[in-house]
């Protein structure tokens, strides 16, 4: 990768945070938009019952005493949103969800459930032992469930359930079923569509990436953060002049000045190297 490719991507990382911690998906399998996926894949294998307890105590025991102390002192008092908070500044937001999951069970009401599954699903970029992965979408899929059958109409989370499927079983073509059974009554849902388009860049599907992000900017016209996925597209295609564009447009629309510093630098450096 050269380094005007880093400096975009590291600009698009500053800039597009949510995308990090609130959409993006993980690699998606290849060609997961297009029907020919393994039509062979076993039926998802969602357990039930997945849990961080083996995770959680090996963790726990690396903590200092005064740690130890103050986790045990919370534990006692089933403090379970200290505790997530707790769990978060320790840089560990798989345990933080598990006692997200405490609270839901508790509270058991359908913004305690969703939130407990957003933080499940995206902890998982943050993991370094990947054993866990597979435990992390299980748990987020149990969160989105229990919430669903409080709010069963809440697109967002049944978004982050077909997404689930998508990356964290054994047919993902479950997945794109529900999100295109979504897109048949809410296709102008924005998070449906960076959802596809996220898929689409994973799986090298960039034309049709560069459609959804195209869509949109139609949809919401103020989401100008589309215009760097947009721009990211067209340079992993070798456009460097619809990049330009794009950037340029971006540039001439946020209110952010540091990040229009650094936008204009990057486009300088491609026009630059267009000579």
């Amino acid at each position: 990768m050269g380094s005007k490719k880093k400096q975009l991507l590291l600009v698009l990382g500053a800039l597009v945070l949510f995308v990090l911690l609130f959409i993006a998906p993980k690699l998606a399998p290849k060609n997961s938009e297009k029907t020919g996926l393994d039509q062979n894949s076993e039926k998802a294998k969602v357990s039930t019952d997945g849990n961080l307890s083996v995770y959680l105590n090996l963790a726990t025991k690396n903590v200092s005493l005064d740690q130890k102390g103050n986790i045990d002192k919370l534990l006692a008092e089933k403090n379970y949103d200290s505790l997530a908070f707790t769990w978060t500044k320790l840089k560990r937001p798989d345990l933080a969800a598990h006692y997200a999951e405490e609270l839901a069970k508790v509270k058991n009401t359908s913004d305690t459930w969703f939130n407990a599954g957003n933080r499940y699903y995206y902890s998982v970029q943050f993991i370094q032992d990947k054993s866990e992965v597979p435990v992390l979408y299980q748990c987020a899929m149990r969160c989105y469930n229990n919430g669903l059958k409080l709010d069963p109409k809440n697109t967002d989370a049944k978004i982050m359930l077909a997404s689930c499927y998508v990356e964290g079983t054994q047919n993902p073509m479950e997945g794109v079923s529900r999100l295109k059974e979504i897109e048949k009554t809410d296709s102008n849902n924005v998070k449906l569509q960076l959802t596809f388009a996220f898929f689409s860049v994973k799986s090298q599907q960039l034309d049709k990436a560069i459609n959804r992000f195209k869509k949109i900017l139609q949809i919401d016209s103020t989401y100008i953060e589309a215009y760097l996925h947009l721009a990211d597209a067209y340079e992993q295609r070798g456009e460097t002049e619809n990049t330009i564009l794009v950037l340029e447009k971006y540039s001439s629309k946020t209110n952010d000045v540091t990040a229009q510093i650094e936008i204009n630098k990057y486009i300088k450096q491609l026009k630059e190297n267009k000579h």
